[in-house]
């Protein structure tokens, strides 16, 4: 690769492609005296063909993943090193945000920490040398650690949702960071506890683009749906309905926009009648995504929810009884659950799949980043498993909660191995907070 002074492999994989997507999508905008290339590796043999191709040109393998892929990754990330050196690697993304030392400890020379756009615009002016760029933690030659800073926090339409240059399409991230603090979350702990919105003129710039290339489905990316164009927890149906009204001309009578269902949700206290029948008028999906997470009062107080139970039961009705077919997302094992808090979900879950909703379970995970990072990974007892198995076998039921189970129990492991200089690995047992 003559005449490069720069090598940009992708670690590309599906789950985490839009990461990958912000970063190229800064990077086409940016002018730079670097002369660079990017290159997409599907796969680790992938990776290991591109960091030998690359032979002697100042190379970076970016990596993006989730907290729950983060030991299967390390593996991988060892064997492609022992197949090719020479390469710097470099994570980004949430794990390698709330983890950075044990990052690399598990093998990765560089962490990139928080928003990653303007971190890697500098890494490429600078051809690859961390040196002076907020935003980064790596050791230097003599094994000393470097915390460079967080990087600066730029307006969300600063840069673009997705790349034009590699035509690689995403769902529009319309909001950044949320002020729900909720303990096992890792979003308002790595964007802050506060909401960035992208604007309606940018957003609509995107779905113009998109109609351009062919695109008919428009989706978004938020912590919460109808948070949009929201200062804080009172929904502004104004700001949605512009956005939707925008993006519903901008792809034309034959395309279609998905708003509340996957990849993002709607929290239960925000739905109402007038907001449904706002996502009836200009979006083609019959189903919402409602975040209930528990059907005990007394976790969803102690995980700062910020909503009650008979929210979620209200939020059901509603979305019934404006044609809607509900998944409700519910977490079991949270911290400091108890056996009556287990049966209120199951209550819950029975009587909401009676109505008509389908329940989307999951296992609580100890995530890095979280207050809720030193607890136990979720603990289900086996009458639990076996009446969500019951749900499950009905089709009112649904979910990788299994495969969860496992991821948790892999964080945990990993966080006693590697545990946090100067911090207790004790958790502070459940609470209701009415009892002072």
């Amino acid at each position: 690769m003559s005449g490069l002074d720069l090598v940009l492999i992708l670690r590309y994989r599906k789950a985490v492609t839009y990461g990958h997507h912000v970063l190229l999508a800064a990077l086409e905008e940016h002018e730079t005296t670097t002369r660079y290339e990017v290159v997409f590796a599907e796969s680790a043999a992938a990776t290991v063909e591109a960091i030998t191709a690359a032979r002697d040109t100042k190379t970076l393998v970016l990596w993006s993943f989730y907290s729950p892929d983060a030991v299967a990754l390390a593996e991988e990330l060892a064997t492609i090193k022992e197949q090719a050196s020479g390469a710097v690697h470099v994570a980004g993304g949430v794990h390698a945000t709330a983890e950075p030392v044990r990052t690399l400890d598990a093998g990765w020379d560089i962490a990139a920490v928080g928003e990653g756009e303007s971190t890697l615009l500098r890494l490429v002016d600078q051809a690859g040398d961390p040196k002076g760029i907020e935003g980064l933690v790596y050791r230097d030659e003599h094994g000393n650690l470097i915390r460079s800073g967080k990087p600066h926090r730029e307006p969300l339409g600063r840069y673009r949702a997705f790349p034009l240059t590699y035509k690689r399409m995403n769902p529009i991230e319309i909001t950044r960071g949320c002020v729900y603090a909720c303990r096992f979350c890792q979003t308002p702990f790595m964007f802050s506890a506060r909401f960035r919105h992208r604007s309606v003129e940018n957003v609509r710039w995107h779905v113009d683009r998109m109609r351009e290339l062919g695109k008919r489905d428009v989706r978004f990316i938020t912590p919460t749906s109808l948070s949009y164009g929201a200062d804080d927890e009172e929904p502004n149906l104004a700001a949605v309905e512009e956005l939707l009204a925008s993006c519903k001309e901008g792809i034309g009578a034959d395309g279609r926009v998905f708003f509340g269902s996957f990849p993002s949700e709607i929290r239960p206290e925000h739905m109402s009648v007038e907001a449904l029948r706002l996502v009836r008028k200009y979006c083609a999906n019959d189903n919402l995504i409602v975040g209930a997470q528990s059907g005990s009062e007394r976790v969803l107080d102690a995980a700062k929810r910020g909503h009650d139970v008979e929210s979620v039961r209200r939020a059901v009705r509603l979305g019934i009884a404006e044609g809607f077919r509900i998944n409700v997302d519910m977490i079991f094992g949270m911290p400091g659950e108890e056996p009556a808090d287990a049966e209120a979900s199951l209550r819950l879950a029975e009587e909401l799949a009676a109505l008509g909703a389908r329940i989307h379970s999951h296992v609580f995970m100890p995530l890095p980043g979280t207050p809720w990072r030193d607890a136990p990974p979720g603990d289900v007892d086996p009458e639990t498993i076996r009446a969500v198995s019951r749900l499950a076998q009905r089709g009112a039921l649904y979910g990788h909660w299994q495969k969860q189970r496992e991821h948790a129990a892999q964080l945990a492991a990993a966080a006693q191995e590697h545990p946090r200089p100067g911090r207790s690995r004790t958790l502070l047992p459940l609470r209701d907070s009415r009892s002072g």
